[in-house]
């Protein structure tokens, strides 16, 4: 049988005609997952070009330059599943009824006869489970691949296989040859993980900050891990707070203008160096070289004006803590190791630790370290060669046995970059310590990118899941009239599923390792994401599916491994049903103050709240409560030229004094307007102490799970942290709090604020 004739919608291609052409590319773009249309935000219809389609499956590396082009990779498509006895990867919900592939080349009734022995591995490599399937399987599927009949057998799993990951090998007896599968099968519970707190129906509230902010007398001019560990233990101690909620720590090049964004990191699966505290190593305090330095005029001098600076000056800070980073870890290296490399050899307790680190996190750890190093040198070898891209050939694969060998030769220079990420690891582990030593009821609150920089070190470590020719995005709406381009690229969920997931559970698990709570960046992203492909404005995008049951049933799996709360991010336009499959999940929706309103405009009541959700005022990519009172971002978005004619800009402050309106008429509503003010927001002309803390109960009073006031909102802070759509031409991730740590310890309004939550929801 022609295999043209046995694509599984039984398309003809007889003729070579634009329209057949147009067929294929539309078939070819379904079957990748490209939506042919969406709906904007408000509510119109945007098709998807034939264009567009291309640029995609392109990016997909697909073939779709032609008729017939388009013709081989559907059979290739179409046929994948069928040239391996098992599929990559299978889940299922603990508990279900389901069953596993298998395939095999079969003629007639053949498939009568065969027997399919199959065994289950755990993640220790232990046997738990042994069968045999067959004589008498029938068929649930028969394709003819290559001119040969093919027939799909589905064989049932037992249904008390606990949560987790195994390993399924199986082998096909009485067949006319023998045929061997693998697949990699993870049993998820149906949802995540709840702390004991709202299972008994508590409420609770915290501050959120961006660690970077942080003032105090130790830091060097940017909040570090020991910041973060008084904090929590000040917020968890003093003022009751359940959790403490901080900006990705993901690691970053913490270079100016385009490496400073915690949402388009180095690699997420790493930290920030820029958050270590010097001062608590050992091996600092003990390196001559590294005191010699530290007590210098000119270290003293550039300390001192990291810490007055009211923004963080990341090329200063981040070049001094390299510097004494490396100073303390040849003091280490002194202290705790013997032999030269390739064969350094630990002495010390201290030096086992890290080699077990080293050890624990595997292979993972090896190459982001690689990574490092490498690029270290290629700016040595070739200044112009600034990305991964642009390096030689063989250094651009990391499995590569140059690569290999550079990392054998390098190997001071590797664990070096593997220490850093030890240090941090074990400052971050105390913070999470300190907030369970304060009882907190749910503890560190982190957050997790979307997306990496696409010439980072997680791109070149997982460049075969990414489309590399593709840019992550949202379509125009109110806020960014020409849509945004995010600039780092997506998963392909193909190639993502076919390599069993491993990328996106490599993710979950190493954020999930360090806190009580993650917050899932743009959560739509596990349903679908809005594509721009490269050299195209994001108008020119479309969205791509995603295979969000299996998504979300690891999501499940490793939130409960981890006994971690996941919160989705869920602003913009995001279908109800979506919401409804998040809500069974028990992912918390994320719901922000400014933008919970009724249909007529009114703000939503605080009982109109989901239970399962996290309510905030604002967030880091939104005015400040006191700039959104004053209209502070209307001003910076009409000098920037983003808001274009002064039309525009009185338009949006008339719209401005509607939504104060109506927002104080909320707060009458719920009895929360303070004396002097009325529902006309003309008698508040300004944020004051009490007015914020009304909005603050408004949200107190809600039917939220949980609450989180920004630091940045009690202390009256005007400026944001980031200006989507800009760069250079705002100082985004960069703004300090206007208070030291000590001075927030005694704010008043912090204090207020507290006891009113302490009231509004005791958690005990």
């Amino acid at each position: 049988m022609d295999a043209l004739t046995c694509i599984g919608c039984s398309l003809r291609l007889s003729a070579m005609n634009e329209r057949n052409e147009s067929q294929l590319l539309d078939l070819l773009a379904e079957r990748a997952g490209i939506a042919s249309e969406y709906y904007d935000i408000q509510g119109s219809r945007h098709v998807t070009s034939a264009e567009t389609k291309r640029a995609i499956l392109r990016a997909m590396d697909f073939t779709v330059d032609s008729h017939e082009g388009l013709s081989r990779e559907l059979i290739r498509l179409d046929e994948a599943s069928w040239s391996s006895a098992c599929d990559s990867v299978a889940v299922v919900q603990q508990g279900d009824e389901a069953h596993w592939t298998f395939r095999l080349a079969s003629e007639g009734a053949e498939e009568q006869k065969v027997r399919i022995a199959w065994e289950l591995r755990d993640e220790a490599g232990t046997v738990v489970h042994q069968h045999e399937a067959g004589p008498g399987l029938s068929p649930q599927d028969i394709r003819y691949v290559g001119g040969s009949r093919h027939v799909r057998l589905a064989i049932p799993l037992p249904g008390t296989l606990a949560a987790g990951y195994y390993d399924l090998q199986a082998w096909a007896k009485d067949c006319r040859s023998p045929v061997e599968g693998s697949l990699r099968l993870i049993v998820a519970p149906p949802q995540c993980y709840l702390p004991e707190v709202f299972v008994r129906l508590r409420k609770v509230w915290g501050l959120a900050v961006q660690l970077y902010s942080l003032r105090s007398a130790t830091n060097w001019g940017a909040g570090d891990f020991t910041d973060l560990r008084e904090l929590v233990d000040w917020a968890g101690r003093d003022l009751g707070a359940a959790l403490i909620g901080v900006n990705p720590l993901h690691a970053l090049k913490n270079s100016r203008p385009h490496h400073l964004s915690p949402y388009a990191p180095n690699s997420r699966l790493y930290l920030n160096e820029l958050y270590i505290d010097l001062e608590r190593l050992p091996e600092f305090h003990s390196s001559a070289d590294a005191r010699r330095l530290r007590s210098s005029r000119e270290f003293q001098t550039m300390l001192e004006g990291a810490r007055k600076n009211d923004r963080v000056d990341y090329d200063a800070v981040a070049s001094a803590k390299r510097t004494m980073l490396d100073l303390a870890y040849r003091q280490f290296l002194r202290e705790n190791y013997t032999g030269n490399e390739p064969a350094l050899q630990p002495t010390t307790a201290r030096g086992w630790l890290l080699e077990r680190f080293i050890r624990d996190e595997g292979e993972a750890l090896e190459r982001y370290a690689v990574f490092q190093a490498l690029e270290e040198e290629r700016r040595l070898v070739d200044p112009e060669a600034t990305v991964w891209q642009s390096w030689p050939k063989q250094f651009q694969s990391p499995a590569s046995p140059a690569v290999r060998e550079f990392g054998r030769r390098h190997r001071k220079r590797v664990r070096f970059f593997q220490y850093v990420q030890w240090i941090a690891a074990d400052q971050l582990k105390e913070v999470g310590s300190r907030a369970a030593s304060a009882q907190m009821a749910v503890g560190l609150y982190r957050d997790l990118a979307l997306g990496s920089d696409r010439s980072g070190a997680e791109s070149w470590m997982f460049q075969e899941a990414l489309a590399l020719n593709a840019d992550c995005g949202a379509p125009p709406d109110d806020f960014a009239p020409q849509g945004q381009n995010w600039g780092f690229p997506p998963f392909d969920p193909i190639r993502l599923k076919a390599m069993a997931y491993g990328p996106y559970i490599q993710l979950l698990r190493k954020n999930f390792g360090q806190g009580g709570a993650l917050r899932m960046d743009h959560v739509m992203g596990l349903f679908r994401l809005f594509w721009v492909p490269r050299g195209m404005p994001p108008s020119a995008g479309a969205y791509v599916h995603y295979p969000s049951t299996d998504l979300l049933a690891i999501l499940a799996l490793e939130s409960m491994r981890a006994n971690t709360l996941v919160i989705g991010e869920d602003l913009g336009t995001v279908p109800d049903w979506v919401r409804e499959e998040l809500s069974r999940k028990r992912v918390l929706s994320y719901r922000v103050f400014y933008f919970e309103r009724t249909p007529e405009g009114a703000m939503k009541s605080p009982a109109a709240y989901p239970n399962q959700s996290l309510a905030v005022v604002t967030t880091h990519d939104l005015p400040t409560l006191n700039g959104y009172w004053a209209g502070e971002d209307i001003y910076v978005r009409a000098s920037l030229g983003i808001i274009a004619t002064e039309d525009a800009k009185r338009q949006a402050f008339e719209e401005r004094q509607r939504d104060k309106g109506r927002m104080l008429a909320a707060l009458k509503m719920e009895g929360l307007l303070p004396e002097g003010f009325s529902e006309d927001p003309g008698s508040a002309p300004m944020m004051t102490e009490e007015l914020c803390q009304a909005i603050h109960a408004y949200l107190g009073k809600s039917a939220s799970s949980v609450v989180l006031a920004n630091v940045d909102d009690l202390i009256g802070e005007v400026t944001q942290m980031n200006l989507p759509g800009t760069v250079d031409a705002y100082p985004n991730w960069s703004r300090k709090l206007s208070l030291t740590f000590g001075e927030l310890r005694n704010h008043r309004c912090i204090s207020h604020v507290a006891d009113l939550m302490r009231t509004l929801r005791p958690c005990a």
